[in-house]
């Protein structure tokens, strides 16, 4: 009785450690999944950016950003690399062009200039006799465009000005005058390898076609000067118009100013370019002789002759531009009238 009885207890410890045995393997069991996604990285940590760590910490990407040019590198753009001759490209050794200097003015005193008026014009080079302002010849001084001349200046130091004030208040950076071309934002665009790979970012920067400036509007004095008894045009300032387009190159049918220039400060400049001669390469004058012998086409916009409230002629007679080249042929005609009233025959 007493064998049985041993028997029967070492029976039912047994059998607990057996139950122990299981609970405690299946409680592992029902771990290994908990384990498993403490362990494994989670699915949003793959959408990290390569140059952001899951942290929020940025990092140096090992990619390139290259700053390259939308324009096609023969002189259409504003950035393009002018390359000289390496030997001379005239059978005559071309030096006097670059030894000229404009000459001074006449000094008029204020007491002498007894009649003043103001004017604006503006230059359309899409007329025959303004062609040469779009002559797209390249030279060792760059492109012979009379815009390319302008940006040309402004990059040797000549200083431009807010395009809203023509009275020359606000100077502008070298930046800030060359980005009024600028059509919008730059494009990010990925140049990939044979394997799909990205190598490199081009930050592509969008600059127009010069050929797109095609007007520009003159500020300019009438001064008649009774110590030598003769009437004076002096140009005070150049401002560049472009045609405002939208991102996707719709034209709005509007121009607006690209900067002011002074034009004082800008006549020893245009006197080393020389103006394109269709008839005798040759005899080619400077610019700067082409605005003092007044060799170019305009119309008048604004004057201050009968314009007590300083609007242009576009403000006064809206969308008629007959009334507004009509009111401009006026307005030289009264000019030339005083001039001539002056004299007895």
């Amino acid at each position: 009785m007493k064998n049985v009885l041993i028997v029967f207890v070492l029976l039912s410890v047994l059998a607990q450690s057996g139950n122990l045995f299981a609970q405690s393997k299946k409680r592992t069991v029902t771990r290994k999944p908990v384990r498993r996604t403490t362990t494994k990285p989670s699915q949003p940590a793959a959408t990290v950016p390569d140059n952001t760590t899951q942290s929020g910490t940025k990092v140096q990407s090992t990619i390139p950003y290259v700053s390259v040019s939308s324009s096609s590198g023969n002189g259409s753009g504003i950035n393009d690399t002018v390359k000289v001759s390496l030997r001379n490209d005239n059978i005559i050794e071309k030096n006097l062009v670059k030894d000229r200097n404009p000459l001074q003015y006449k000094n008029i005193r204020e007491d002498d200039a007894v009649y003043k008026q103001r004017i604006w014009r503006e230059i359309d080079t899409r007329e025959k006799i303004n062609l040469p302002f779009r002559y797209s010849l390249v030279e060792d001084n760059g492109s012979q465009r009379f815009i390319s001349i302008l940006v040309n200046a402004i990059k040797g130091g000549v200083t431009a000005f807010d395009p809203l004030d023509d009275r020359f208040t606000t100077a502008l950076t070298t930046q800030q005058a060359l980005g009024a071309l600028s059509t919008g934002k730059p494009d990010t665009i990925p140049v990939s390898d044979l394997d799909g790979n990205v190598v490199k970012y081009n930050i592509m920067t969008k600059e127009p076609s010069l050929d797109s400036v095609y007007k520009f509007l003159i500020k300019e004095e009438v001064v008649f000067d009774k110590e030598s008894s003769r009437l004076y045009t002096r140009i005070l300032g150049i401002a560049p118009e472009m045609p405002i387009t939208l991102s996707d190159g719709t034209s709005l049918g509007t121009m607006r100013k690209l900067f002011w220039l002074y034009y004082p400060d800008l006549r020893p400049f245009l006197a080393k370019y020389e103006v394109y001669n269709p008839k005798n390469f040759g005899a080619r004058m400077s610019w700067e002789d082409l605005f003092e012998s007044r060799m170019f086409s305009s119309y008048i916009t604004k004057t201050t002759l009968d314009n007590p409230f300083d609007q242009s002629l576009k403000e006064k007679y809206g969308k008629n531009t007959l009334f507004v080249l009509l009111e401009g042929e006026g307005v030289k005609e009264k000019i030339f009238n005083y001039e001539q009233n002056l004299w007895s025959y």
